[in-house]
């Protein structure tokens, strides 16, 4: 049932990307591993890690396009959530250095060594098992979504105040990690992983294997996300975007609308957060700046709202663009940055894919042309009137 479900969603150029996506994801990974530097073909490591590191910040804005291209809800606090999965994986990797930190201990982490904690506090337990911070990765990040939604929903908070209220949370968050007696390492974070899944995190096959399943979750999200905008739900989500007045008045409970998709967005940030920690090699607090969620509201609006691969492909090329552009004029990035956001409101309100799939869409037009017997008719009765 759920495959069907899920199959029903597929249209051309969502299989496209889909296939894209896989590809990439077993390609990629073969040319860094079966190639060796001589070969042309061959991709380095750290090129392989890079653009892994783009694919997590290309599910993240995915996520955020769920809740703002199809329910008008402009989240400017995703990167709290994004965040929260980093750093429930984050966790689960500190747990995994075990005796080989700086100072040997075998439970605490070396942070809380230095600061001279005595015990594991008890939000640590579990951790040092996959599965379980797997599941946090989820967990986490969905229920502060739901415990904020449930409020700001129901109150009927819209607009402007709700992109305000959502920045405040982040930033809220923000100055709670940034606290050495949270526990979750301060202002440094949590950095020099060691071991995934008995794998070290350093080693080219694992990196090789993160970025395959970072391409793979990409996939299978794009296909969720697919399957809910176009299923009967995703017309009323459209009609909450739309006209929210209306859809209330149709006898829809919108804010259940609104919870469940702002809910579902928050956990596909969750899984992007924690992909991209052990391919970075860090998190800390710095991850909850509020300029951090409005950058992914520039990658989507570069990409094109409301199209679910244009969000991906504005991910991609902003910060494809941002390596080269910070390497050159680092000073400048900013400004640059700035410039594009206007520059695509004033003359790509849709976006780059929004822009160009009424072109790509279109087809020649069939010229019509009556069949022979109709043209044998025809030409009889020419004759049959001249005689």
């Amino acid at each position: 049932m759920i495959t069907a479900f899920l199959l029903r969603s597929l249209d051309r150029k969502i299989s496209i990307a889909i296939a894209v996506l896989l590809m990439v994801a077993v390609l990629v990974p073969v040319l860094n591993l079966m190639t060796g530097p001589a070969n042309p073909l061959h991709i380095p490591t750290y090129i392989m890690a890079l653009f892994g590191k783009y694919l997590t910040y290309a599910l993240l804005a995915l996520a955020l396009d769920l809740v703002w291209g199809f329910c008008g809800i402009l989240s400017l606090g995703h990167g709290a959530f994004f965040a929260l999965g980093g750093y429930a994986m984050g966790m689960y990797l500190m747990r995994q250095i075990g005796s080989r930190g700086v100072y040997g201990d075998p439970i605490l982490p070396d942070f809380m060594v230095f600061l001279n904690w005595k015990e594991l506090p008890w939000f640590w337990y579990g951790f040092d098992q996959f599965w379980f911070a797997a599941l946090m990765v989820l967990l986490v990040p969905g229920l502060l979504a739901f415990v904020f939604g449930w409020f700001a929903f129901r109150s009927r908070v819209n607009g402007v105040y709700l992109s305000i209220i959502t920045q405040a949370m982040t930033y809220a968050l923000l100055l709670a990690f940034f606290r050495n007696d949270m526990g979750f390492g301060g202002n440094n974070g949590m950095t020099d992983f060691k071991d995934i899944l008995g794998f070290n995190v350093q080693a080219d096959a694992t990196r090789a294997a993160l970025f395959a399943a970072t391409a793979s979750l990409l996939a299978l999200s794009l296909l969720i996300a697919s399957a809910i905008v176009r299923s009967k739900f995703g017309k009323v989500l459209v009609g909450v975007r739309d006209a929210e007045s209306r859809t209330r008045f149709l006898g829809y409970r919108v804010e259940h609308f609104k919870l469940f998709t702002f809910v579902v967005s928050a956990m596909m940030a969750g899984i992007a957060g924690a992909l991209y920690v052990p391919q970075v090699g860090i998190i800390n607090p710095g991850e909850f700046a509020p300029a951090n969620s409005i950058e992914v509201v520039i990658w989507t609006a570069v990409g094109g709202r409301s199209t679910l691969i244009g969000p991906i492909i504005g991910a991609i090329l902003v910060n494809g663009g941002k390596t080269i552009f910070t390497g050159l004029f680092p000073e400048f990035w900013l400004f640059a940055l700035g410039g594009l956001f206007v520059a695509v409101t004033l003359f790509l309100p849709k976006g780059i894919v929004g822009t160009i799939a009424p072109y790509l869409g279109k087809k020649k037009p069939r010229t019509e042309t009556a069949p022979p017997a109709f043209q044998e008719e025809g030409v009889d009765a020419k004759i049959q009137a001249a005689e």
